[in-house]
């Protein structure tokens, strides 16, 4: 385990019985509760200093609930300091209402993300309403965390172009298909991603794009390397993806696989990565 307090940059937590959550239905894994004392018990012996809440797609009729919901919750744990809530991106410049209601609700609401990984048309996030959508994010103080499979990177790109000023975050290094050894055209992407300077990368959910059976530390390798190359120490955050992550590994043996596989970087590389990127990124 590391051994400083790191900051988990993507905790979920949830309770089926209380939001409607319809994507949990085929899954027995994961439709049970995951909340803060199941978080504590399986983050058990690691250093959590801080947590990032990202939303769980509850049904859109929950969106503003979720967040008040977790705002809740962070008065029983400090350590939960962001939140990453939902809203609706494609409703471009109407968005501004939810936006208003939604950061009202606590100044621990951090950034926004609208998951479009399911989106049929590769070109969601590139359509006029949702690019207008993210432009008007940092009026209100807002990121935009990016979840995608690989093959929406281009988009992203196009996205991430045409808001220089707002700040993004791409999720579980955007999807990449570990499980079957693909590289391209995803490495060539996220370089060009990269090359934008205002993304960052959350080296997330990386095992559950893997073969949640066999996956090992080598398997990861190459996609992580070539992160860490093209993004730099400054731009790369440690997410735990809790409890989603329970579908390949322990909360605890991704920490040690990550942790082993970054222990030659240097150790102010290394704090960069469990813990500084995220609290400057995420302002806790």
């Amino acid at each position: 385990m590391p051994t400083f307090p790191i900051v988990d940059a993507h905790v979920h937590l949830w309770d089926p019985g209380h939001f409607r959550m319809s994507w949990l239905d085929d899954n027995p894994l994961l439709n049970q509760r995951y909340a803060l004392p199941e978080y504590r018990q399986h983050t058990e012996g690691v250093d959590v200093e801080a947590l990032v809440y990202v939303q769980v797609e509850v049904e859109p009729a929950y969106g503003l609930l979720e967040a008040q919901w977790v705002a809740e919750l962070a008065r029983e744990e400090d350590r939960l300091r962001a939140i990453v809530a939902w809203a609706p991106l494609e409703f471009g410049d109407q968005v501004r209402a939810y936006l208003s209601a939604l950061t009202a609700i606590s100044p621990r609401i951090k950034g926004v993300r609208r998951v479009t990984q399911g989106e049929l048309d590769v070109r969601f996030v590139t359509q006029p309403r949702f690019v207008r959508a993210a432009q008007i994010l940092p009026e209100f103080g807002l990121s935009c965390d990016l979840c995608i499979y690989h093959p929406q990177l281009a988009s992203a790109i196009e996205l991430v172009r045409q808001c220089p000023s707002t700040s993004f975050i791409l999720d579980h290094i955007g999807k990449p298909d570990i499980r079957n050894h693909v590289l391209e055209p995803w490495r060539s992407q996220m370089r060009e991603l990269a090359a934008l300077p205002n993304v960052i990368c959350k080296v997330s959910g990386m095992v559950t794009e893997a073969d949640h059976q066999r996956w090992t530390a080598e398997d990861l390798r190459p996609y992580l390397e070539h992160v860490l190359e093209v993004f730099g120490e400054d731009r790369v955050v440690f997410g735990g993806d809790w409890p989603v992550v329970l579908q390949a590994s322990p909360y605890k043996r991704w920490v040690e696989t990550l942790e082993r596989l970054t222990s030659g970087l240097s150790e102010p590389a290394q704090r960069k990565l469990w813990a500084e990127n995220a609290r400057r990124f995420y302002r806790l």
